[in-house]
């Protein structure tokens, strides 16, 4: 079975390789304009062998500032990024969402959270899994449906990768929910045919839903 990295231990990971590359990026600069690491420092305020750990990536506390003037120093613009690469981290109530829908389970069914999807290299993951006897289904867990549509379609894109055989949109029972699902029940009809009492029915007497649902908890 994969073992899922831990987004702290992805993020530590990724941070190494980026002071890694713009270390010998500056380093490849630097030299190449004839300047030295003291004449670099003096510009800057400082010292030649900071200037010689961050080159090294030996400095994992420098800060954006320092990169981005030691760049621009040398005649270059630091440029950075951020992009979706995987789920967020879970919050409290999320996970006591996901909580109170494992106890309304039937105890032969079985259940884990933070399920990776069957594709190397994909760092997307179900919230959970419910699975019983010749069916499994992926549990996804929303505190608050803010996108309903763009909810389903990125659940959908899960449900064609993630080997499961349904899927349950998992919401947290407030107003604003009810309110967002009351608008947008006819159009998630087709992708969440169960209503939640056919589906927290089906589950409690351990029994494969048939089918994909909402569940409202």
């Amino acid at each position: 079975m994969a073992t899922r990295e831990r987004p702290i231990d992805r993020g530590t990971r990724i941070g190494r390789r980026l002071l890694r590359e713009v270390g010998g990026e500056v380093r490849e600069v630097r030299i190449g304009t004839g300047l030295s690491q003291d004449d670099v420092g003096d510009a800057l305020g400082m010292s030649h062998s900071k200037v010689g750990r961050i080159e090294r990536a030996e400095h994992e506390a420098v800060s954006l500032m320092d990169l981005a003037q030691l760049s621009a120093v040398l005649g270059m613009d630091l440029s950075v990024r951020v992009f979706p690469a995987g789920d967020p981290l879970r919050d409290a109530a999320q996970l006591a969402l996901l909580e109170r829908l494992r106890r309304r389970l039937n105890p032969s069914l079985g259940w884990r959270t933070e399920v990776p999807m069957p594709i190397p290299g994909d760092r997307r993951a179900w919230d959970a899994v419910v699975r019983g006897r010749g069916w499994c289904a992926g549990v996804e867990a929303e505190t608050r449906l803010r996108d309903a549509q763009a909810t389903a379609r990125r659940i959908g894109l899960k449900a064609r990768d993630g080997d499961v055989d349904h899927v349950v949109l998992l919401l947290a029972d407030t107003r604003r929910n009810r309110e967002a699902l009351a608008v947008a029940r006819e159009a998630l009809r087709g992708a969440f045919p169960r209503d939640s009492r056919a589906m927290l029915a089906a589950l409690a007497a351990g029994r494969d839903p048939g089918a994909s649902g909402i569940i409202i908890l």
